[in-house]
């Protein structure tokens, strides 16, 4: 009796798995990982993903603290095997390419893959933060 060889069956556009950077505040440097299981990346759009986001900070104990932020902006940070920028907290480069500014978009038809990583923020915070990016704030 022959055996079959055992294959992948999940599609990865099916079946992703990405991670949103929550970013609470930026001069603190205040962020918190959530990891995301299951994402169909083809029928997913980017007002789903954002709804499916405010729910799991809502929900979550851990997230607690990350609840009171007008979260309203999605941005690429970096996808599986990419290269990584050199902040540490959000990639600051290109955001007329990297914010997903169209929220019927699906994911798959931004580049998004299986373990990209994207970046959840407040717009207004991170304009202001673009202006001086060196100021830390740890007190």
């Amino acid at each position: 009796m022959a055996s079959e060889p055992l294959t992948n069956t999940l599609n990865p556009t099916t079946s992703s798995t990405i991670t949103i950077r929550i970013i609470k505040n930026f001069e603190y440097r205040t962020i918190k990982n959530l990891v995301l299981q299951h994402i169909n990346l083809e029928t997913t759009t980017f007002k789903e993903l954002k709804e499916l986001i405010i729910e799991k900070i809502n929900s979550t104990p851990g997230l607690k603290p990350f609840r009171n932020v007008n979260y309203d902006t999605l941005k690429l940070y970096t996808k599986a095997h990419g290269a990584k920028t050199q902040s540490l907290i959000i990639n600051m480069e290109d955001d007329e390419n990297m914010i997903f500014s169209n929220d019927d978009d699906n994911l798959a038809s931004c580049g998004i893959e299986n373990e990209t990583e994207i970046s959840f923020f407040n717009r207004e915070a991170y304009e202001t933060y673009k202006t001086h990016p060196d100021v830390i704030k740890w007190d």
